[in-house]
């Protein structure tokens, strides 16, 4: 009669069908993505209900990032999909596409350009222009949703801005809509790459002890850092 040893597969087997029961991915992959669309789910719900200035913001697409990061394009747009699908359940779709466009979209971005090695300068630019974006759809969306012109009424704050710069430079002119505009886009674009750039230092002191570390920072940033 065999022994019960015999007819117990090697480890190389077991782990094979571990992996096929798990759709062809290891379970630590499936855990870490359902983990980390939750996480990015709760963070855009707490923001919404209980918001406290641009804290929880700055950890929108660093969820979505990290698994990009570590396990590559298909467990981070994984992720970015299952964190927009638990958010349109709890939210409703409507609210759901303003996390979805541009913060999970952000995150697969980030996680691969940090995954292929590519500069600060690169990857903070390009998420500048995806936020950008992000930013003209949500004003598009919200003034669907509203009935209300919103892009007006930043239009009308960015005049009032643009002639109190005028009266300080002694400036006797009234500011077009050309140059009202160009200002607004000129404050968006500054105001995302500010935003990036410190998206990639929370990362850059984060993942680094995760030990899936972005790549190396500017030298100018390491003395920063170090004042």
């Amino acid at each position: 009669m065999a022994s019960p040893l015999e007819h117990q597969s090697p480890p190389e087997q077991q782990t094979s069908k571990v992996t096929n029961i798990a759709g062809g991915k290891p379970p630590i992959v499936l855990v870490e993505t359902a983990f980390l669309a939750s996480t990015a789910s709760l963070l855009w719900l707490l923001n919404f209900y209980f918001p406290i200035g641009p804290i929880f913001k700055i950890f929108f697409p660093i969820p979505i990032a990290l698994i990009y990061l570590r396990w590559g394009y298909r467990a981070g747009w994984m992720t970015a999909l299952v964190s927009a699908l638990l958010l349109s359940v709890l939210m409703g779709p409507s609210r759901s596409i303003l996390f979805a466009i541009p913060y999970c979209i952000m995150g697969v971005q980030l996680g691969a350009c940090w995954r292929r090695r590519v500069g600060w300068l690169t990857s903070i630019s390009l998420g500048a222009l995806l936020d950008c974006f992000g930013v003209f759809f949500r004003f598009w969306w919200t003034s669907i949703l509203l009935g209300e012109d919103l892009w007006m009424y930043l239009m009308v704050r960015i005049r009032d801005l643009s002639e109190w710069i005028f009266v300080q430079l002694g400036i006797l002119a009234e500011p077009s809509l050309l140059v009202i505009q160009i200002l607004a886009i000129a404050l968006i674009l500054l105001s995302n790459f500010v935003y990036l750039f410190v998206i990639h230092l929370v990362a850059l002191l984060m993942f680094e002890r995760l030990g899936n570390p972005i790549p190396k920072a500017p030298a100018w940033v390491d003395t920063l850092l170090d004042l």
